[in-house]
Order: C-alpha cells, then sequence, then structure tokens
C-alpha cells in the first residue's frame, strides 16, 4: 500500500487527538493507495468540534483533557440496544452498577432487558459513586424484508406536468399518477425528487438537493384548488385571473418549449395562498390546524419564524441584523410577535402541504399499492436556510460537505452543505435526525437516503479551501442506524440507501444486516473484482432498488444511442477527445446489448405496439432487471417514452437547465400526464415489466 499527501502530516499527538474525537487523519481512495489528510484540515475539523489544536500546547492540553474525559466516562452521551443483543456499553460498566431507566412510556426499569422500543432516559450509579445520564436508543434488529418483489416508476415530481398543472408538476399530480400506476398498472411504489422547503427568492436554486430546511415540505408543490379554503375565497375576478396566468404558465411549458420556470410558479400560487389565508378555517379544521401546531411545536414555529423573516432581512440569516441571526434571543421573539401573521401564514403552508402529502399517499395505498411514495431525503441544507438557522448549534460552523478527489474527479467536490456535528448530535439523543425521520416517515411509504454513507462518515471541506483540503469525519453508526431502523419500522416503512461511487469497506453489509435496501444502477453492475464484464443477473444483490438509470444519469434511450457523448461534447464538457468518448461509450452499450442477446431478452420484444428497435431495447434492459433477484425494480418515468435528456447534468450549472425540464418524448416534445396514461410506448414496457416480473404486487421477493 502507497502512502501520499500534502507536506505538512498532522504530528502524532494531533493524530491521536483527531482519533479521539473521529476526525481521520488519512482515507484510500482505492484498496491499494492511502493519501494523508493535512494538519490544517484536521486542525480546522477538530475547531469546529470546539477542539483547540491551533498549537502544539494545546493540542496537548485537548489530548490530555480528551483522555480523562473518556477514562472517567460510564457512559457515551447516547448508548444503542439492538433488540437482540447486549449493548456493549452497558456491557463494559463497573460490576454492580445499578441502572435507572425512565422509558417513553413512562415505565421506570432497574433494568435494559425487554425494554419496548423508543429513546429512553438512562441513569446509571456505579459502585464508586460515578453517575452518568445517557439517552438509550432501543431499536428492532433490523427493519422487516419487503415479502413480495415489486416494481414502481422514478419520476421528478415538478417535471410531470398535467393539464391541471400551474407550470409544474404538483401533488395533485402525483396522486393521480399513483391512483392510475396503482390500478392500472399494477405498480407498487413511485418515488420522487426530495420536495423539502426551497430556499426562497429569485432566481431559486432549482436543485431539489440544497434545501432551505428537510424537516418541512415546499408549498410550491401545493395543488391549490385542492385546499378546501379556495373555493370560498371571496374575489372570484383575482381568482379568474389566477387561473388564467397559471394555464399561461403550463401551456408555455407544454405547448411553447418553455423551461419549467420554479419561480414564477410560487409567485402566483403565493398569491392565491395569500387568499387562501384570508379564508377563516371551520370548526374542523380549525381542530385538524391546531393538532399539527401542537405536534410540530417548537420547530414549526422555528421554522415559519425564519420564512417571515427571510421576507423582510432576506433569505441568509447570516446576514440580518446580529440579534435575528439567534433563533433564542430576544430580538428574535419580539420579531417574531411583530410579524405574527406572516409566522402563521408560512405555519399553514406547511399544514396544507403536510395535508396533501399525507392524502398522496393515502392515495397510492388505496390503488393497492404495497409501499407507495417513495420520498428522497437530501444529504444536507443550505447553509443559509431554515434548518441551518433554527438547529445551529447542532451544526458544524466553517464547513461544508463535499467529496474527497478520485478516479471520476480530481478536484474533489464542495457540496455546499453544512454538516451536522456528531457530538452535538450524540449529546441530544439525535433529536434533530429523529425529529426529521418522524416526519417524513409520516407521509412516505419508504424512505431513499442520498449518499447514505454519511450516516457513517462524511467529507468536511472547510471554507475557503478546495475539496482536495477536506478529510473524513467519523459519525456513530450504530446509533445513527439505530434511530433510522426505530422510526422507519413504527412507521412501516421500508428505507432504500443510495450507495454509489466509493462506499467504505462493510458499509453495505452493515446496512444490509438492519435491513437497509442499496441501490444498483445497471451500468454500473459488473464484476469489478474479476472480468469487468456485466454482472450476470443472478448475481445481483437482492435486498436492493435496481434500475437502469437515476436523474443524474443519461436516460437510457441517450446511453444506448450514445447521444449523451454528443450533449456533453456540445456543452464542452468532455475531457478527452470526442472520438473517445464514443468509442468508449459504444464499446460499453454495445457489450452490455450483446450479453442481452445472448441471454435471449431482446427476443420477440416490441409485443402489440410494434416496437422500434430502440424501444425493443430498452425493454430487453428492463427485462434483465427483472432476471435479478431484486426486490425492488424502478422504471425512470421519461423511459417510458423515450426521453434523451437528463434531468440534471453533474458538472454543469448555467450551461444546462438542471431541474428545469418536463417529461418528454424522443422529439423533445413535453409529454403530459394524461398523455402518458394513453401511450402506446409506455404500456408496451411496463406490460414487459409486469410480464417479465410479477406485477407491482403478489409475487414472493426472492429469500
Amino acid at each position: 500500500m502507497t502512502m501520499q499527501g500534502p507536506a505538512e502530516p498532522p504530528s502524532h499527538e494531533l493524530s491521536r487527538l483527531a482519533e479521539l474525537h473521529g476526525v481521520a487523519t488519512s482515507y484510500s481512495p482505492s484498496p491499494d493507495r492511502t493519501v494523508a489528510a493535512s494538519a490544517t484540515a484536521v486542525t480546522l475539523a477538530l475547531a469546529a468540534l470546539g477542539v483547540d489544536a491551533s498549537t502544539e500546547q494545546a493540542t496537548r492540553t485537548a489530548l490530555a483533557a480528551r483522555e480523562r474525559e473518556l477514562a472517567a466516562r460510564l457512559l457515551p452521551p447516547t448508548v444503542v440496544r439492538w433488540a437482540d443483543t447486549e449493548s456493549p456499553a452497558l456491557a463494559a460498566l463497573p460490576a454492580g452498577t445499578r441502572l435507572r431507566i425512565e422509558t417513553e412510556q413512562g415505565e421506570t426499569r432497574s433494568s435494559a432487558d425487554r425494554l419496548p422500543p423508543g429513546v429512553h432516559r438512562l441513569t446509571a450509579t456505579a459502585p464508586d459513586g460515578r453517575t452518568a445520564e445517557a439517552h438509550l436508543v432501543v431499536a428492532p434488529p433490523r427493519l422487516p424484508t419487503p415479502t413480495a418483489r415489486s416494481y414502481g416508476l422514478l419520476v421528478q415530481l415538478y417535471s410531470l406536468l398535467s393539464r391541471r398543472s400551474w407550470g409544474m408538476g404538483d401533488l395533485g399530480d402525483l396522486a393521480e399518477l399513483t391512483a392510475w400506476a396503482g390500478r392500472a398498472l399494477d405498480a407498487g411504489f413511485v418515488q420522487v425528487n426530495p420536495l423539502h422547503a426551497a430556499v426562497p427568492g429569485a432566481p431559486t436554486d432549482p436543485s431539489p438537493y440544497r434545501p432551505s430546511s428537510r424537516r418541512f415540505p415546499d408549498p410550491v408543490h401545493l395543488r391549490v384548488e385542492n385546499v378546501p379554503e379556495f373555493a370560498h375565497v371571496q374575489d372570484p375576478e383575482r381568482v379568474r385571473g389566477l387561473l388564467e396566468r397559471a394555464g399561461r404558465l403550463r401551456e408555455a411549458v407544454l405547448d411553447k418549449d418553455a423551461l419549467i420556470d420554479r419561480d414564477a410558479v410560487w409567485e402566483l400560487k403565493r398569491e392565491a395562498l395569500e387568499l387562501v389565508h384570508a379564508v377563516p378555517l371551520g370548526p374542523g379544521r380549525r381542530a385538524a390546524y391546531a393538532d399539527f401546531l401542537a405536534r410540530e411545536g417548537q420547530a414549526l414555529e422555528d421554522h415559519a419564524t425564519w420564512y417571515a423573516l427571510a421576507e423582510v432581512h432576506g433569505p441568509d440569516w447570516s446576514s440580518w441584523p446580529e440579534g435575528l441571526r439567534d433563533p433564542r434571543s430576544p430580538e428574535t421573539a419580539r420579531a417574531r410577535t411583530e410579524l405574527m401573521d406572516r409566522v402563521d401564514f408560512h405555519c399553514r403552508l406547511a399544514w396544507l402541504t403536510d395535508s396533501q402529502l399525507t392524502a398522496a399517499q393515502r392515495t397510492a395505498r388505496e390503488a393497492g399499492m404495497p409501499i407507495g411514495i417513495v420520498h428522497d431525503l437530501a444529504v444536507g441544507v443550505h447553509p443559509g436556510g431554515a434548518d441551518a438557522w433554527a438547529q445551529q448549534d447542532h451544526f458544524a460552523a466553517g464547513m461544508s460537505v463535499g467529496a474527497p478527489p478520485d478516479a471520476f474527479n480530481a478536484r474533489g467536490q464542495d457540496w455546499g452543505l453544512p454538516p451536522w456535528r456528531p457530538d452535538r448530535l450524540a449529546e441530544s439523543g439525535y433529536q434533530p435526525y429523529r425529529r426529521l425521520l418522524q416526519a417524513l416517515f409520516r407521509y412516505a411509504g419508504a424512505l431513499r437516503i442520498d449518499h447514505v454513507m454519511g450516516l457513517f462518515r462524511l467529507w468536511w471541506v472547510p471554507q475557503g479551501h478546495p475539496p482536495t483540503e477536506g478529510t473524513y469525519v467519523r459519525y456513530d453508526a450504530e446509533a445513527m442506524l439505530a434511530v433510522l431502523v426505530l422510526e422507519a419500522s413504527r412507521a412501516g416503512s421500508v428505507v432504500i440507501g443510495e450507495d454509489l461511487g466509493t462506499v467504505e469497506p462493510g458499509v453495505r453489509d452493515r446496512l444490509r444486516e438492519r435491513g437497509v435496501l442499496g441501490t444498483s444502477v445497471l451500468w454500473f453492475e459488473r464484476d469489478w473484482e474479476g472480468d469487468g464484464r456485466p454482472l450476470p443477473p443472478e448475481a445481483w444483490r437482492a435486498d436492493c432498488l435496481a434500475t437502469a438509470t437515476t436523474h443524474d444519469l443519461p436516460p437510457t434511450a441517450s446511453r444506448l444511442t450514445g447521444d449523451h457523448v454528443e450533449l456533453r461534447d456540445r456543452l464542452g464538457l468532455l475531457t478527452r477527445p470526442v472520438a473517445e468518448e464514443r468509442a468508449e461509450a459504444a464499446a460499453d452499450a454495445g457489450e452490455w446489448l450483446a450479453y442481452l442477446a445472448r441471454l435471449g431478452l431482446l427476443d420477440g420484444a416490441g409485443g402489440a405496439h410494434g416496437a422500434s428497435e430502440e424501444e425493443a431495447r430498452i425493454q430487453a434492459v428492463h427485462r434483465f432487471l427483472l432476471r435479478t433477484p431484486a426486490r425492488m425494480v424502478g422504471v425512470w418515468l421519461p423511459d417510458c417514452v423515450g426521453d434523451r435528456r437528463p434531468q440534471n447534468l453533474p458538472g454543469t450549472w448555467d450551461q444546462y437547465p438542471n431541474w428545469r425540464l418536463p417529461i418528454a418524448d424522443a422529439d423533445g416534445r413535453p409529454v403530459t400526464l394524461e398523455e402518458l396514461a394513453g401511450s402506446g410506448r409506455l404500456h408496451a414496457l411496463l406490460e414487459v415489466v409486469r410480464d417479465a416480473g410479477s406485477g407491482g404486487r403478489g409475487r414472493q421477493a426472492p429469500a
């Protein structure tokens, strides 16, 4: 193994201090190569954790303090006990230690045996008089494995316009899609992009993966006409004008080749929702709203306060007047009172959006879907947004999440998302994480976790430094997994981890052990430890969601034809001669097609629809996915109509309209939800999926 790194590696004492705080001093981009982290990166990561290592003396002092703390500590701040195993932390307590456990259910116990699932309060008293208090997470040993294989549709919701949308897909469209897909297509689930609340202000960052808040959903997705109070707005002229403007936005995207304009859609919906807010709630609706306010408590009040303050001071809280930068300051309390009506407006929007999300999941289950809607959890939040303001004591100041350099990106990546502090999470019993999961699981039949490796470690990049100058910081994976399994089990939800790319050894095994499914994309599934050829379907893992593509990859038609290379060439994104790129892409697609032919999956393709050669190949790709033991098989909805345009082209900003394209056919013409329902090409592909597999429900998944 070779070791390389910058000229100033950490000293022995700094390395030891970093180890005791979970900060890595090196990383391995490949099994045969280790790269040392710089002393600067390690020192800054420690500083973000409240540890001073700025000088040799400070480092020695901090190291001695940490070693004394750990030597004297009876228990870590959060203790994990899987229901089927003894907790190592409890087993390590001195003989004769007395336990007192206050359970979530209000009981008091003196033993950790047979505790109900939950997050309990634990007090330990050792024979020498030392005491310790900790949060005790008791979780089921694993999530239930889906017993029946299901197939489903993958879609970016904003891209799914119907003839009732206001310029972008909404929750009414989602409910319509799930009802149709479940009843008419026998689909088991629909997976969507993150629907987290965005940072306000034009131009809004269109990426759903850099939200203001992951805790609350974005009201831009509301179907305004489905809000009961909209029917009682006492201004018919304004309502008529709003609907006419909504029609023009919709027609511009569907009929005039315009991009989806989220800002214009929100401006229109906000105006409509202001009218709705003026309509008094009936007694039943008022009671439901009061219940929502009580359930969400301080978190909702903070969220709505941030949005009310952003209307006055702008969407980056770090530039607000100093007193308002603290959510608990007297200045913020006064401002909240002064802006009471605006705070209530944003609370009401959160309630309405939560209600429509819940209704969409209910519609999916009533349509017979065993899973329903699969929601997506982004890896982080915008540093200037609502969550970063309200929970700033849980975020690492001056740090951003990213990825180290690798074979595909020599410069590394900086995603601009502040990471959670693992120490503060543990001290709080993982409360922010738990509340986030509880909120999402209320309306999610399954949850996809973007960059699930972040439960184990994240690459921290100090602000003002390139991603190459970062380092990994470790989280308590047992606690993160235990909370995830606990909350998903309570909700009866499936969990899917996006584990594509470089994954630390052992991570996939630990996720599988706890019932978390992985993500397998056809083009990446090769025998990398052998001859590098396409991985035979029987060699695929069963515990996964298997797909042909994702929102960050070319659609299948583009991959098979090589159009994705031409697109990147036109945008000047290639780092090699275009001829080399074309040849490599053609060889990759050709090898897969030859393998599909050898398996007989190209035979008889097309069916009654009379598929073209391209359609037959796309059908064969999906036949292959059904040959694997994957418990879930996802079909990218744009693939059903031959769309060639990726929804997101990594590495671009202004060069490409990321996150702003409607679903389109092979000629680039937008296709509405109504047209999708009548598409012969779509039905031919999904009939293949249903025939080759088991349909959305009913057949046992492989053991």
